[in-house]
């Protein structure tokens, strides 16, 4: 199973950011190890003194694929979730400015909490998905799949130009604005509209 991410995605999030809006998907990969299961605790890293949640939409891959058009790339995956991207932002400062890679900021174990999925079917407008994120019952981050710069199917084919699909990977597909540090002891709980697909307290 890989984990892709998609950096900047929202153009409200990059200019928190202070980075312009890309125009090719920023990619990024975690490994395996960094899955996190709903209900499971994170436990905040020895490494880092700066963890910040990101709340994003998941999508799961249903079939291989390679060099997929993007007419053809919602015919592979037909479920979604929330996950939170945790970041040591600490970390990740450092390798920007030492002009590094990222994945000792983002692809640390236990890095990728991932929700329940549900059937994308289910959904009462596929173009128009409101998620968000709270924090011991207060939200803190909130977006609309409509505002992103790259759709899924954007992202399918532009990712499967350079790495193999397989059924089962995982593509986080970024955040919007809001994203901030976690403490001992929250709570966090991600939603689509209503519908609760993602918990976990910090230990």
């Amino acid at each position: 199973m890989k984990i892709i991410c998609i950096g900047q995605n929202y153009p409200e999030h990059a200019r928190e950011m202070n980075a312009k809006t890309a125009t090719d998907p920023i990619i990024f990969i975690k490994p395996e190890t960094a899955y996190l299961k709903s209900e499971e605790p994170f436990f905040l890293p020895a490494f880092s003194n700066e963890i910040h949640y990101e709340v994003e939409l998941v999508i799961k891959i249903n079939r291989q694929g390679k060099n997929i058009q993007v007419n053809h790339a919602a015919k592979y995956y037909d479920e979604i979730t929330t996950g939170i991207d945790f970041t040591a932002r600490d970390i990740q400062r450092k390798c920007k400015q030492a002009g590094h890679p990222w994945e000792l900021a983002k692809g640390f174990d236990r890095s990728a909490a991932v929700g329940e999925f549900i059937p994308v079917e289910s959904l009462a407008d596929r173009n128009s998905i409101p998620f968000h994120l709270e924090i011991n019952g207060e939200t803190v981050q909130s977006g609309n799949y409509k505002d992103v710069t790259f759709s899924f199917e954007k992202i399918i084919s532009f990712v499967s130009m350079y790495f193999m699909l397989k059924k089962g990977d995982l593509i986080f597909s970024g955040t919007p604005a809001g994203v901030g540090p976690v403490k001992l002891n929250d709570e966090l709980i991600s939603f689509i509209g209503d519908k609760k697909l993602l918990t976990t307290r910090i230990k």
